[in-house]
């Protein structure tokens, strides 16, 4: 009996023991790998890019919080709600960035941020007025719906609600599922006439009824409900991270501010109508096929010559700075004329100009630069700051016991510090460079765009 009971208590403290242990994990794993990575969906509100800056509702959000933990940010995004509840559920990532309803049915899934935000589902319809005149499909109570087809996006988050719904109509409505129409599709499907009724939830449909005039979401299809982030269960300690971030944020007022950007705002119509909006398009700019071409020059993708030049230029092919670089590249006049460009080149000349220019700065750089990623960052640093300046910054890197063949942490440290004495006994002596100058994230902003690129534009 004895060994028995002192079986079960070993037992017993062993799995407290690993229970605590995986609660720390979590966020401890973050920490250990030096970044956040986080699950969200792509759409008009949440993540998308338009003309080339990332945007969105849920991206705002986790960049402020990834900046609260002290981390980069990494983004994994799908149209497919299952497809990221399956990548958390296998530890792909550390959270999901959504709108999630707060149910007990979705706490078998994951465990819940506290409440951010509250919203209800509403039936989209075309208005029973106008060309379209057919009162008798126009839904005026969920206890009259036909023996129709009620759209909802695949979502296992609200498998219950659904249910509930279906309830409502009399079970007279036929649920389909969705796996592959976002919310927005589904209302533009309403709008087009290709589908009768859509649920979606009322903030999202709100938005779009600015620009889909025809649509009718003042039916209510389920009640208010509370909505937040998830986490997998054994995230006990990026919960409660989370959950102290979100209280400083909403007490703050900035939290109701980024939603009213998003939720209140009328440019959702010229997003929709611009040909550089990645919901609609997988264009970033009107010099996407120059660049395509022009990157296999250098063997990059070609959307990081596009973060690139957007960084210098924001795609127009006019700017001249306070320094006189000018162009979609932002060329030096000495580099300018060395490439026989100028600032009236056409966009073409000045790409093929700036990319010939980026495959010089590869080609003198050592070799002992061995991984392509590292190379990439030191062709950006000289790019921006020049090729002289790098060079010194990787021997006083070295000579303080850093690795000159890393960029992050090693020598752009050294590339601002600029001091004869060891600058980390003097992290004061920050050099001051040109108005132009901008090696403080110059790299990480370039490379970090090019991730949001590379998730939404294909």
């Amino acid at each position: 009996m004895g060994v028995a009971l002192l079986a079960i208590a070993v037992y017993i403290t062993h799995s407290l023991y690993y229970r605590e242990a995986e609660k720390k994990d979590a966020f401890h794993r973050i920490r250990e790998r030096g970044y956040l990575i986080a699950l969200t969906d792509e759409n008009t509100l949440n993540y998308f890019i338009y003309r080339g800056e990332p945007m969105g509702y849920q991206l705002i959000l986790l960049e402020t919080f990834a900046r609260y933990l002290g981390v980069p940010l990494k983004i994994i995004s799908s149209k497919s709600i299952p497809t990221l509840n399956y990548y958390l559920k296998n530890n792909a990532a550390d959270l999901i960035a959504l709108n999630l309803p707060i149910t007990t049915e979705g706490n078998s899934l994951v465990s819940f941020s506290m409440p951010f935000g509250e919203t209800r589902l509403a039936l989209v319809q075309q208005k029973a007025s106008g060309k379209n005149k057919d009162d008798t499909a126009y839904v005026k109570s969920l206890n009259d719906f036909p023996s129709d087809t009620l759209h909802v996006r695949q979502n296992p988050f609200f498998a219950s609600i659904y249910h509930s719904i279906y309830k409502a109509t009399k079970k007279k409505a036929i649920l389909r599922e969705s796996a592959i129409f976002s919310q927005e599709d589904l209302i533009r499907l309403v709008s087009e006439g290709k589908i009768r009724y859509a649920i979606c939830q009322e903030n999202v449909a709100m938005v779009y009824k600015r620009y889909y005039q025809n649509i009718d979401i003042s039916l209510i299809a389920f009640p208010h409900y509370s909505y937040g982030w998830g986490v997998g269960h054994a995230s006990d300690s990026l919960l409660a991270e989370i959950n102290k971030w979100l209280g400083e944020y909403k007490s703050s007022g900035k939290l109701k501010k980024i939603y009213l950007d998003y939720f209140n705002n009328q440019r959702i119509v010229n997003l929709l109508r611009s040909n550089y909006f990645s919901v609609n398009s997988n264009r970033l700019s009107p010099y996407d096929d120059i660049l395509h071409e022009q990157s296999k020059r250098i063997n990059w993708d070609w959307r990081l010559i596009a973060s690139l030049v957007y960084e210098e230029s924001n795609f127009r092919p006019g700017q001249v700075s306070t320094r006189n670089a000018s162009g979609l590249m932002q060329l030096m006049p000495e580099t300018a004329v060395k490439y026989g460009i100028d600032s009236l080149s056409p966009p073409a000349r000045q790409i093929e100009a700036g990319v010939k220019y980026l495959q010089y700065l590869d080609k003198q750089l050592p070799k002992d630069i061995i991984d392509p990623r590292e190379r990439v960052y030191f062709v950006l640093a000289s790019y921006n700051v020049g090729l002289g300046r790098v060079m010194a910054a990787r021997e006083k890197a070295e000579k303080y016991g850093r690795d000159k063949g890393k960029w992050n942490r090693h020598v752009d440290y050294y590339l601002l510090r600029r001091s004869k004495s060891n600058p980390m006994a003097n992290p004061d002596s920050v050099g001051t460079f040109f108005p132009d100058y901008k090696t403080e994230g110059f790299v990480d902003d370039i490379v970090t765009r090019f991730y949001h690129y590379r998730n939404l534009i294909r």
